[in-house]
């Protein structure tokens, strides 16, 4: 099975001046290659990566700033980019922008990638055209190296190893009669259907107000100048400790999820579409802006997409069955009653059935009624073409 293993590394100085352009000319190959391709396509033509990558070798020759750079790093962008255009069409691919996108490349070989452990807290990596890398030794690799992605998270760099571990997916779940049902909100990053609420504080109110005074300095500053720069460091430091923090709860409350229950059911809650601005365009300008940013920002703060991916990780480890529900009505209806009403959210942190006057936690009660409603769906062998069919829904242990 392949894993990732990620690792801070410890550049020297002359590595991490070094390190800086290679990122800088995977981004131009990219965007480069992007801006072909649409080209192409505005003809009706079609340009492939082989073609690309002759086009590059032949620009290498003119341009010192992209030979000096891994020829194989640039080569495993133009595959990434043909890839994402014959997944998503050529004009959905985004451009990479020098501002907004970290430096990342990809080493792709990984036979010619060595690791050494040095001591209890540093081992180093041998990278090509990089040489020996210190990284910190944060777990054992566990397997077999594969290729091999470099990149920079606020200020500082990592490698990250995918790894085959050998380890494969357990026919059946040790809990095989455990289930629960989860739901995402904003107030509580997760509430599962057996009563517990899981939320992280991924920022404090002292990070908050200085995330603020930062960005007041930054917008105060000259751009490109050495101040703005160094602001610009302190909050990229303090946004990485962020998403660092909301990626580890992430992953520790998928562990503990996966490994007891058998069955997880969630939302299908398209994220993406959830999040998007309400600006509005030039001739229909948007209405409640400010509240739709307000909502945007509690949605990505709680981190639901990256909880989802943690889970389907986890799962492969543990036989765990993700299964995804319809998500309207859920937080309406009565768990008791199955009655529907928007009156009983009176708050959103309390539900009152007006039907049965049942009252309960409104996240709580979500949850449980995701689970019935993946226990239905399962039940009935929706899932599985080669599943006995059965008319009514499998009992199971509610986590």
């Amino acid at each position: 099975m392949l894993t990732g293993r990620r690792y801070r590394i410890g550049f020297t100085a002359e590595q991490a001046e070094y390190a800086e352009p290679v990122g800088d000319a995977c981004r131009a190959v990219w965007n480069t290659g992007l801006e072909q391709r649409r080209a192409y396509r505005k003809r009706g033509a079609w340009i492939n990566y082989q073609e690309q990558a002759r086009q590059l070798a032949d620009a290498k020759r003119e341009h010192q700033w992209l030979a000096q750079a891994p020829g194989h790093c640039l080569q495993q962008t133009l595959m990434d980019l043909d890839r994402a255009c014959r997944d998503h069409g050529t004009w959905r691919v985004r451009w990479r922008s020098g501002r907004r996108w970290s430096p990342s490349f990809r080493f792709p070989e990984g036979g010619k990638i060595a690791v050494e452990r040095l001591n209890r807290r540093w081992a180093r990596v041998k990278l090509p055209k990089f040489g020996w890398v210190r990284v910190r030794w944060s777990r054992a690799l566990g397997g077999t190296i594969r290729p091999a992605t470099v990149f920079r998270d606020g200020n500082k760099w990592y490698v990250s190893l995918l790894i085959e571990d050998g380890a494969t997916t357990p026919q059946q779940h040790t809990h095989p009669a455990a289930a629960v049902g989860i739901d995402r909100g904003v107030a509580v990053a997760v509430a599962t259907s057996g009563g517990e609420l899981l939320d992280g504080e991924f920022i404090t109110p002292g990070e908050a107000e200085r995330i603020r005074r930062l960005q007041r300095q930054l917008a105060r500053r000259e751009k490109r100048s050495d101040r703005w720069k160094s602001t610009r460091k302190k909050l990229a430091a303090l946004y990485a400790r962020v998403r660092a923090g909301r990626k580890d709860f992430g992953a520790q409350t998928a562990e503990t999820l996966t490994t007891g229950n058998a069955l997880i059911v969630l939302e299908d809650l398209k994220t993406r579409d959830m999040t998007r601005t309400a600006r509005g365009t030039c001739t229909e300008p948007g209405r409640n802006v400010g509240q739709k940013a307000g909502l945007n920002r509690a949605i990505l703060d709680k981190g639901w997409y990256q909880f989802e991916l943690a889970l389907q990780s986890k799962a492969r480890y543990t036989g765990t069955r993700i299964v995804k529900i319809d998500p309207a009505y859920t937080s309406q209806t009565c768990n008791a009653c199955q009655h529907a009403a928007s009156g009983s959210r009176e708050s959103q942190a309390r539900f009152r059935c007006v039907a049965c006057g049942h009252s309960d936690h409104p996240d709580v009660n979500a949850a449980r009624n995701i689970l019935a409603a993946g226990l239905a769906v399962t039940g009935r062998g929706d899932f599985g073409g080669t599943r006995s069919v059965k008319r009514q829904p499998t009992t199971a242990t509610v986590a």
